[in-house]
């Protein structure tokens, strides 16, 4: 087996929510952008559900430096509905190859 080398983080500060002011590790992929959603489970406490912090990723705007830490993350309120799986063209209904199209069905006396 080849070696993988380091795993590369980047400190990315958070905006808004529970989390804002803090700046944590946040893993890097390979192309060096960290992931678009981030999500914080927090446990339940004293008889509450156990609640998800969702935080989406948002460019940073440079402060004259030399263009480190170009990511932020910023608070969700709502949280986000979670996709799960690739969105592709055909996955919607009556849209795959061969279907029929929406609309009048064909009038075979009109």
């Amino acid at each position: 087996m080849s070696d993988t080398g380091a795993v590369k983080s980047e400190d990315i500060p958070f905006e808004g929510g529970p989390m804002d002011g803090r700046v944590l590790p946040v893993l890097v992929g390979m192309t060096g952008h960290p992931p678009k959603t981030y999500r914080i489970p927090v446990p339940a406490a004293a008889g509450r559900p156990p609640a998800v912090l969702v935080y989406r990723r948002a460019p940073r705007t440079p402060s004259g430096g030399l263009g480190f830490a170009r990511w932020k993350y910023v608070y969700e309120p709502g949280g986000a509905a979670r996709r799960t799986g690739r969105r592709w063209p055909w996955s919607r209904p009556g849209s795959a190859p061969g279907a029929t199209p929406g609309g009048k069905p064909d009038d075979a006396h009109g």
